[in-house]
């Protein structure tokens, strides 16, 4: 059977939610495809505490991945390839050169060095572990994929510690291989050496089934998509720098829906994308690592849900920031900044239209916010629910838009909030509140600045419990934390000017009257 692991280095609890129930054969060192099966049988209970449930629920239901870890192959059991321009040289019966062709036919481990004018192309047995190591290897390829696994079960690209490798290609997008490196298998990059790919043509990376990247420097440079795993994509280190014409990071299978899931576990991202930043047909699950994104269209968006629970992402350019039917925040730090909608739920399966419609009626999408802090910088709608809007915990700031057709807070279904901190500073027209029935208390005040105004929130004493710094010009403000208690007296004060207002009372002028009904109290 093939052999399935979780794609991560995580703790055994964790592992065993996901692969709960599946047969896991640990490879042994060396290039032999034998293996032994261990049975895994942890359930949702074990879960790592450190992996909140908003993560979890969605990785548990997700197909499980496949990696090749470090500790799977020797390099002492390498076969050298020599690459020498326009052919190469090894003594390696599972290895044949054709002209420029350098073919591997075997399992096993083969490191390469040198330049190739050609294509290395893996066609190994079904059930094949294939290793190859860049150890300063340039291959470059004008009619396809410069690497092109045709058929193998599992194989890795590690970069050699100290080394600089180049992958470039032209591939066609109706070609067989549309990337510059490409596997019809999984695949999986380690190592802590430099990687530089790019294809004018195409994508950078790209997998038929799952694509893994547990080390490395890599940049890429790609025409359509970075980095691309059809079944499923997962950073769990590295350091990657990605250009896209198309997507940066996606997965993509409509096929199976546990599958088709984009997951950030660790390592450094920055990505510059001309479509979506991180584009997943199921989930995108953040749980680590830095994410800096800079795209035309969505910095994150999934078809289903969209969690973050730890990490650090910036999304410094976007249409709309994050996207997705179901959007949980649950930790880590989320900066947003969107020419439209900084937090989008759109496109249930309940709603009509597809991602941004719905009217007015609440379509089933919802926001969840539980803990983590979130700043959001848009033009459009801060927060936007087709649906509800749910707070329990967490710190969120949302400096909202100046036109009056759209809001800071925006909602189908309500705005429920029982814990953490929020502000919401924008525009009057569209302006709206938490519900009447919230279990924490919250204000809302007509009041107006500009850019580099301070906003100060004060109690009946005179005690401040709040100071912000607007970036833009605002006419409303909503805030809402555990020191707001309903029907007590307020000040918010903008540049000493003062407005009194009553906690749990809508400011006038607005749409939100705190109350059920039409998005969370709409007349």
């Amino acid at each position: 059977m093939r052999r399935r692991l979780i794609p991560l280095a995580l703790p055994l609890a964790l592992a065993g939610l996901v692969l709960a129930g599946c047969a896991v054969t640990a490879q042994p060192t060396g290039s032999s495809t034998q293996a032994a099966e261990t049975s895994v049988a942890e359930t949702v209970s074990d879960v790592d505490e450190t992996i909140p449930a908003a993560a979890a629920e969605l990785l548990a239901a997700n197909a499980d991945g496949t990696v090749v870890n470090d500790d799977e192959w020797s390099l002492s059991d390498a076969e050298t390839i020599t690459l020498t321009g326009s052919s190469a040289s090894s003594d390696s019966a599972g290895v044949t050169v054709d002209g420029a062709t350098v073919t591997i036919t075997a399992a096993g481990v083969y490191r390469l060095s040198g330049t190739l004018d050609g294509q290395v192309v893996v066609a190994a047995p079904d059930d094949a572990q294939v290793v190859l190591v860049l150890d300063d290897a340039t291959i470059a390829s004008t009619s396809g994929a410069a690497i092109q696994v045709v058929t193998a079960d599992d194989v890795a690209i590690d970069l050699a510690a100290g080394s600089t490798n180049t992958v470039t290609a032209a591939s066609s997008a109706d070609a067989e291989a549309s990337a510059a490196i490409y596997a019809d298998s999984d695949l999986t990059v380690s190592g802590s050496g430099a990687l530089s790919v790019t294809d004018t043509g195409n994508d950078g990376i790209s997998a038929t089934d799952d694509l893994a990247i547990i080390g490395g420097t890599i940049t890429v440079d790609a025409a359509d998509d970075a980095l691309r795993g059809k079944d499923s994509l997962v950073v769990k280190d590295g350091t990657l720098t990605l250009t896209a014409g198309g997507d940066a990071l996606k997965s993509d299978q409509t096929d199976d829906a546990a599958k088709g899931y984009v997951w950030i576990a660790g390592g450094t991202v920055d990505a510059t994308a001309t479509d979506d930043g991180i584009d997943a047909q199921s989930d995108a699950v953040i749980t680590g690592g830095t994410v800096s994104l800079a795209t035309e269209d969505d910095g994150i968006h999934s078809e289903t849900a969209l969690a973050i629970t730890g990490g650090d992402v910036t999304i410094s350019r976007s249409y709309e920031g994050l996207e997705s039917a179901d959007i949980r925040i649950a930790g880590g730090t989320t900066r947003v900044t969107s020419s439209d909608d900084g937090v989008n739920a759109s496109g249930s399966t309940s709603s009509s239209g597809g991602m941004g419609g719905g009217g007015m009626q609440d379509t089933g999408e919802t926001i969840t916010i539980s803990g983590g802090t979130l700043m959001i910088d848009a033009n459009g709608d801060g927060l936007d629910s087709n649906g509800t809007i749910t707070m329990t915990g967490g710190d969120v700031t949302v400096l909202g838009p100046t036109a009056q057709n759209n809001g800071a807070l925006d909602s189908n279904g309500g705005i429920d909030v029982s814990g953490g901190t929020l502000v919401a500073i924008g525009s009057t027209g569209m302006a709206e509140s938490p519900d009447e029935s919230s279990a924490q208390g919250w204000l809302a005040a007509t009041a107006s600045g500009s850019a580099g105004s301070t906003v100060e929130i004060q109690d009946a004493t005179g005690t401040v419990i709040a100071t912000y710094t607007a970036t833009k010009t605002f006419g409303s403000v909503v805030f809402t934390s555990a020191a707001i208690t309903d029907g007590q007296s307020y000040t918010v004060t903008v540049d000493g000017s003062a407005t009194s207002v009553t906690a749990g009372v809508a400011a006038s002028g607005g749409m939100g009257m705190g109350g059920g009904g039409m998005g969370g109290g709409r007349p």
